[in-house]
């Protein structure tokens, strides 16, 4: 059988990373860390495009690699229209809609703007898998309380199916006959409702519902935020960043970074703690709140994303939902990469077809 080798690329809100596969085994990962005045003199995500892109460039020439090695290049799916689970070949409508943030912005549109990019130089296929916007949302877990706006599925779709599948295997048990409560906790927070295969219920991680993270701010008091809209101190433009991208940590304590967090906390400042402990407590709430979609019947709880390294936070969440008597899973980081990778090779490999983006 034909080995293939792909080129995994993955930009985040505060990192730019990139993986070369061979078949299933990483040959290598860089991953490049983004500070907040590093990217904020952009002025907007998709004002990085040509950096990250030549970021990537960049490192694989300082490692002698070259893109006609690659068989397939596989991006960071970003926003776009609600989409079954699967893999998709980049084409030129996608990289419209991400391109012209007709579904929103976020870091991850420039993952499949990029793959493409470096496929189409050497003439290879682009794929993006399991997109933020994957949709397996219930009907009734789509109705806000406003006829005029339904709750929408924007979330860590990627690394959640994969540790949820992870963990089915782990327990002996089958993820399509299954209930799993997964939160990824990274830049942003999403606690996914997994149940017989399809994850049934989500917050909306960027723009929506859901615990404030350490850039996003969640759930806010809507009245209070409507208040705001219309008291002439901000356009859309900068609402809408700072509800994504200049609240939760970031807005209380002028940083994004869990670990600079921990720290402040060490030194004694019980403000930092109190903020930091009040993220977790969000956290813990989103997971007991979504407990009820399955009656309660719960198999796992997974934990995952950057912020799992952390115990601090680990603790006082799993303090909190103790009292739900289901085994909680800890993988921290997260395995897109591999999923990403994962997902082009089952394509490559001719185990499943390319989904088409229309």
């Amino acid at each position: 059988m034909n080995r293939y080798r792909v080129l995994a690329i993955n930009p985040g809100a505060t990192s730019t990373k990139l993986a070369v596969f061979e078949d299933e085994s990483k040959q290598l990962e860089v991953v490049v860390r983004h500070g907040v005045e590093e990217l904020s003199s952009f002025g907007s995500i998709m004002n990085q495009h040509i950096y990250r892109k030549k970021l990537v460039l960049d490192s694989l020439a300082k490692r002698n690699i070259e893109l006609s090695s690659f068989d397939a290049v596989v991006g960071r799916g970003g926003l776009l229209k609600p989409l079954q689970s699967g893999t998709y070949l980049i084409s030129e409508e996608m990289v419209e809609d991400l391109s012209s943030l007709k579904y929103g912005e976020h870091a991850s549109n420039l993952g499949a703007i990029i793959a493409k990019e470096l496929g189409d130089s050497v003439n290879i296929p682009s794929y993006v898998v399991d997109p933020v916007s994957v949709d397996e949302m219930n009907l009734l877990s789509r109705f806000s309380g406003m006829p005029e706006i339904q709750r929408k599925s924007a979330f860590h779709a990627l690394n959640q199916k994969s540790v949820a599948k992870r963990a089915s295997m782990e327990l002996g048990l089958f993820y399509e006959k299954s209930n799993f409560i997964v939160a990824h906790l990274g830049s942003g927070i999403s606690v996914g409702v997994h149940s017989m295969g399809s994850v049934v219920d989500v917050n909306d991680a960027l723009y929506g519902d859901g615990p404030f993270s350490p850039e996003r701010a969640g759930s806010v008091p809507p009245g209070e935020l409507i208040r705001l809209c219309f008291s002439g101190k901000y356009t859309e433009a900068e609402l809408l960043a700072k509800l994504t991208r200049e609240s939760g940590l970031l807005g209380y304590l002028n940083t994004n970074d869990a670990r600079a967090v921990v720290k402040l906390i060490d030194s004694g400042d019980r403000y930092a703690e109190l903020v930091y402990k009040a993220m977790a407590y969000q956290i813990a709430k989103q997971i007991g709140a979504s407990s009820i979609v399955v009656y309660g019947m719960v198999n796992a709880i997974v934990l995952t994303g950057g912020l799992a390294h952390e115990p601090m936070i680990v603790n006082w969440i799993k303090e909190r939902i103790e009292f739900l008597n289901v085994p909680l899973l800890v993988y921290p980081g997260e395995d897109e990469m591999k999923a990403m990778a994962e997902g082009a090779l089952r394509v490559l490999k001719k185990f499943e077809t390319a989904k088409t983006y229309r």
